[in-house]
This record gives C-alpha cells, structure tokens and sequence, in this order.
C-alpha cells in the first residue's frame, strides 16, 4: 500500500519551505558556479557542505529518530564507505578508480589501501534514505520496491558519472566508464535498500522529492553542457 502522508501543520509548512529555498540555493549556485564560472574550484570545495548540509535537512524532517534510525544510519554509511575501499583498492567492486579531491579529505590513503573520502559514506547513505522514501510512494510489495529504489540509485549516478572526472569527483582509468561499475551500483544498491525496508523507523520525508529532483537535474544538465 501506499503509505499515507499527513497534512503537515502550518508551522512545519513554513520550515519545509525555508528548506526547499536552501537546497535549490545551493543546488542553483553550484551549477552556475560549475557551468559557467571561470573558476569552478572555488564553487567545488563546497561539495562536502553541500552534501552535508542536505543530510541534515533530511534529518529534520525525519520524525522517527530513534535507535533503529541511527543504526540503519551507520550501517549503511559504513557499509558504503567499505565498498569503496575495497572497489578503489582492489578493483573488486565498480571497477577500475580512485578518488580525487572534491569530497574532502581521505582516509586509509596508505598501503595496501587508496584513500577514500569519508564522505562518500554519507552520500551512500542520502541516496540510499532519499531513494527508499520516493519508492514508499507506490503501491508496491517489498522486492519491486527494493529494485525500483535501486533503480533510482542507479540512475542519479548514470547522471552523476558523466561529469565525476571533470570536476575532480573521481577518475575512471582510461576515462571509461564500466558497465561492471553499474551493476555493482545496483547490487549495492539493492542490498542498502534490504536495510532500509527491515529498519523500524517512519519512512516519511517531505523534503525527499525535491533533493532527489535537485541532485538529478545538476547532475544531467552539467553533463549536457559538456
């Protein structure tokens, strides 16, 4: 079933839309700044802000924060950190990569492993959170929603893939794009979406659309522009 989504009272009306304002603030400026600025690094260091940021305003909408939320929470975010760490070290999972400086400092930048920024965790875990919660929004049975909200996942970074090398993201070796790096995203995908139907918190969000819309439309318009 569909999940039923209660009319939000007057108050909470106003602070969802102060941070629908923000997020398409940030999101508008940075693909301004990226597409048309003579100096997109000054708009690039804001990455980890950015995302950041839209990780805590998706937690104040969040009602249900209890231990199962904050669990759900790391596990993911753990678990996505590690994947990278293993895909950027091994080339197991994903491909052939590794990680340039627009997501902030590494960890584990040492033999035997490559660095990787912790903050591919927390986008992990915002992708994994934003994209469960649209999914939520049909009348769908727990696997369809599984591979529909992998799905999603999936598309936002066909988006995001074409533009990661230019803006120093992450660089593909050759500059190819694997087919492997798609289907490990949507085995990923599907196993953090597992996690996030099982966990017991409340799956409403009303600030969810509009990110996802957001975070899809900057990434395929700077990949248009190319």
């Amino acid at each position: 079933m569909v999940d039923y989504i209660e009319p939000l009272p007057a108050v909470t009306n106003t602070r969802l839309r102060v941070a629908q304002g923000v997020v398409l603030l940030f999101h508008i400026t940075g693909f301004v700044g990226l597409a048309f600025s003579k100096n997109p690094e000054f708009y690039l260091r804001f990455t980890p802000l950015t995302l950041g940021l839209t990780a805590l305003l998706l937690l104040a909408f969040q009602k249900d924060r209890g231990a199962a939320f904050w669990g759900f929470c790391f596990t993911v975010a753990l678990l996505g950190f590690v994947a990278e760490v293993i895909g950027v070290s091994t080339s197991l999972f994903f491909g052939h990569y590794y990680y340039g400086d627009t997501l902030g400092f590494k960890l584990l930048d040492m033999p035997p492993f490559v660095g990787v920024p912790p903050m591919i965790g927390l986008n992990w875990l915002v992708l994994t959170y934003v994209c469960g919660i649209l999914a939520r929004h049909l009348p769908l049975g727990e696997l369809p929603r599984t591979i529909l909200a992998a799905l999603l996942m999936v598309g936002l970074d066909m988006c995001m893939e074409p533009v990661a090398s230019r803006f120093d993201f992450w660089h593909w070796s050759n500059n190819i794009i694997p087919a492997q790096n798609f289907r490990d995203w949507f085995i990923l995908a599907c196993v953090m979406q597992m996690l996030f139907n099982r966990a017991s918190f409340t799956k409403k969000n009303p600030l969810v659309p509009l990110v996802y819309l957001a975070q899809l439309l900057f990434f395929f318009l700077l990949g248009a522009l190319k």
